[in-house]
């Protein structure tokens, strides 16, 4: 694999020039054209997509409308309230509402299923459609019935990707899909667009999720593709199936790219007319001389099996690297998993290792990333005739759609796996967000799906439990069963794949899916169960802020796992002050506390009653305060809480994220860099402020308090540098912080406290 950081032309979608001084003139010997860059960049596939459905006239400045939306039913309930709030009467575009998330952990008796009727009542009234527990993981069913060539869709996922299908999709927190609903735009600068060249073919006992995994080793932690385009290109697409490239486009999320999309040929073709939407297919390729910002180059064939051990998606290794520096790779997780803890747990990974291998407790394929059609089939195949052992190993599988599952059981490939003592389940999401398959205290799990971040398969660090998740393929992951859990490269497996036909049976649909196309029905009542709370009032920004630092978290990422727990909590994702309960909870369990604590003197000065009394800390705080700053008041002051982070918001699109810092009292973050576009979105949506402050030593630390005088001021003159003052012993001690560009839009939503308050009409 080659990283290009200065960008190359690609001619006929074939031949590679590399930029540098003399690239144009190659270009033109070749070609006959006399191109420049500006020109070139406009015959990228990406390009031309975001071109279609750009509605500003400026192809600088994007103002997006998306052909379709999604959302899953951990986030299609805030959506829809927010966009209630604001005056909604109609679905304007199709949006489908999926129950793939939370459908098997019913914690809290009937929770679940009042969201689900939540949502089947939201459809009939504004025209939606509902697609009900157990029938489909949510990109599964959008490859299936929504994608097409050259269209956009914005989903409430972070692995909303369809781009193999040649759609353009985006996942973000649910502000941006209500500003949608209210027939608003998706604004962002035009995205660099990085081209990701294939050739060669990928060996046998290879999957997607490895060639993913190598991707991400190589581009995450140096941001080669962040918030960029990643644009699929060169000969060796066309030898790799459709289901292969799905299984590699959906880990693009972990790489921080803000979309995809790839060149399609005779294979989508196929798709679609197996799936009966043959008008749905449009082939694309780049045009005649393509320039891309940044380039990659990769070999397939070179692609050997992968795992990405624990807690990120780009700690990668290959499995035959693992296994012959089996004790130091796995005393470096130890390690860092020691930092990540502050010391809280142990992770024993050593233990682990049984005569000179590394031995498994628990094997699961499932989800968007791993329950599709071709990774079960293989597997199968691997596993056929084999017995996955009676002792600690188990094996899960999740088809990602009910008419894969059918098709499975049709061709044999389910009693394949059964006999082997695994255990094939319904669609559900589950094992990517710790809901089901939780491992035991300190077993280690390997996955073909999304994420191995801290936590995220179930454990809870808080009360002293551990446990840990490995990604890896499918094939591997079954090579690993046929040897009883003992780690094992699907690369050293011999066996026959007999690539099954796949049938697409639309009827399993048509029987359950509501779908209104598109006609809405005033006269439905939407059903509200107990645990569906709308959200609180939240006020403006006021003129000036005193901020209290309540957290201050020094990992080199945070997720958003990691700011909202998923798992069990999600049950009170309708319930925005239930869930905010839980916010910070494994990272910082005294945070919620403290949040609430310098709360209390913003409802007191909301309610005319004296923010001093109510934190008594405040009053002394603002004496000093005073002595620089005389003219700050209860009139123009307002209170509320901060975090520290160096890089937050890695993974999930969940707006929870921000949305449970903001009705515990949060006004800003503050960090090094955002890890995703969308986070820093979520933040603004919800109001708060999304600060930056330069590497190095911090001047503020937790439970100190910054002072930021004229805020509101600042933000309306589009200021990107802010004087704040910390306030410590008795003195203000200066420092500045800083923010990226806001567009006119984002900056309104700020000012007027946050997005729901912005369209309230």
């Amino acid at each position: 694999m080659k990283l290009y950081e200065n960008g190359a032309y690609l001619l006929n979608g074939k031949e590679v020039v590399i930029d540098g001084p003399e690239a144009l003139a190659a270009v033109k010997s070749k070609t006959g054209r006399d191109i420049d860059k500006q020109t070139a960049k406009q015959e990228t596939i990406a390009y031309g997509i975001l071109k279609e459905h750009n509605t500003s006239g400026n192809m600088d400045k994007l103002q997006i409308k998306f052909d379709k939306l999604t959302s899953h039913d951990i986030t299609f309930v805030g959506i829809i309230q927010t966009a209630r709030a604001s005056g909604l009467e109609k679905f304007p575009i199709p949006y489908v509402l999926t129950n793939c998330h939370n459908s098997l952990c019913a914690v809290g008796g009937t929770i679940n299923e009042d969201d689900h009727m939540f949502g089947l009542t939201c459809a009939k009234k504004y025209g939606g459609i509902y697609v009900p527990p157990h029938q489909a993981v949510i990109h599964q069913f959008a490859r299936e019935m929504l994608a097409g060539g050259g269209k956009m869709i914005l989903g409430s996922d972070s692995h909303t990707r369809y781009g193999a299908l040649g759609t353009m999709a985006v996942g973000e927190g649910g502000p941006e899909l209500v500003k949608q609903l209210l027939e608003q735009t998706y604004d962002i600068d035009m995205p660099e667009v990085v081209g990701i060249y294939l050739t060669g073919e990928p060996i046998k006992g290879v999957g997607p999720q490895d060639v993913a995994l190598a991707i991400i080793g190589e581009v995450f932690g140096n941001g080669f593709v962040k918030n960029k385009v990643m644009e699929f290109v060169g000969p060796g697409v066309s030898n790799l199936s459709v289901d292969f490239r799905i299984g590699v486009d959906v880990m693009t999320t972990e790489t921080t790219c803000l979309s995809s999309i790839w060149r399609t040929d005779d294979k989508v073709k196929e798709f679609f007319e197996i799936h009966d939407r043959a008008d749905d297919h449009k082939e694309l390729n780049p045009g005649e001389v393509a320039y891309y910002d940044r380039f990659i180059e990769i070999d397939l064939s070179q692609i050997r099996p992968m795992i990405a051990m624990p807690f990120h998606p780009s700690n990668t290794y290959t499995i035959d690297e693992l296994n012959a520096n089996l004790m130091d790779i796995l005393d470096d997780c130890e390690k860092r998993a020691e930092v990540s803890f502050d010391g809280k747990v142990k992770l024993d990974l050593k233990s682990k290792v049984r005569d000179g291998r590394l031995y498994v407790d628990q094997g699961i394929i499932a989800g968007c990333a791993g329950g599709g059609f071709e990774n079960i089939c293989d597997a199968a195949d691997i596993l056929n005739g084999h017995s996955i052992g009676a002792d600690e190993f188990t094996l899960s599988v999740y088809p990602a759609s009910t008419p894969i599952y059918m098709e499975l059981v049709k061709n044999g490939a389910v009693a394949k796996l059964l006999e082997t003592g695994a255990i094939v389940k319904t669609a559900f999401c589950g094992p990517c967000f710790g809901a089901g398959d939780t491992p035991a205290n300190n077993a280690f799990s390997i996955r073909h799906s999304t994420r191995n971040f801290p936590n995220r398969e179930g454990s809870k660090v808080q009360n002293g439990q551990i446990s840990s998740v490995a990604l890896m393929d499918a094939r591997s992951i079954a090579a690993t069963a046929a040897n009883k859990g003992f780690l094992t490269s699907a690369a050293d497996i011999d066996v026959n794949f007999t690539k099954p036909k796949y049938f697409f049976d639309k009827t399993i649909y048509e029987n359950r899916v509501f779908d209104s196309h598109g006609v809405a029905d005033p006269s439905v009542e939407i059903q509200l169960g107990p645990n569906i709370k709308d959200w609180p009032a939240m006020s403006a920004l006021p003129e000036n802020m005193l901020l209290k630092v309540v957290s201050e978290i020094h990992d080199p990422v945070t997720t958003t796992d990691e700011l909202i727990p998923s798992g069990e909590t999600s049950s009170y994702r309708s319930n925005p002050l239930g869930l905010a309960e839980f916010a910070l909870s494994r990272k910082d369990p005294e945070y919620v506390g403290r949040a609430k604590e310098i709360q209390k003197a913003q409802k007191a000065i909301e309610s005319g009653e004296c923010a001093g009394k109510a934190v008594p800390e405040v009053a002394e705080i603002m004496g000093v305060v005073k002595k620089k700053f005389p003219e700050a008041s209860h009139e123009n002051m307002g209170f509320g809480s901060t975090i520290f982070a160096v890089k937050p918001g890695d993974g999930s699109a969940r707006e929870q994220a921000a949305s449970c810092q903001k009705v515990l009292g949060g006004w800003a973050n503050i960090a090094n860099e955002y890890a995703t576009k969308r986070y820093r979105s979520n933040l603004i949506n919800w109001g708060m402020l999304p600060f930056i402050i330069d590497e190095g030593e911090l001047p503020f630390h937790n439970l100190d308090y910054i002072f930021l005088p004229g805020i509101r001021k600042e933000i309306e003159d589009a200021k990107t540098e802010f004087e704040a003052y910390v306030v410590k012993d008795g003195e203000l001690k200066p420092f500045t912080l800083k923010m990226g560009e806001l567009t006119d839009d984002e900056r309104e939503i700020i000012l007027k406290g946050c997005l729901i308050n912005y369209n309230r009409k």
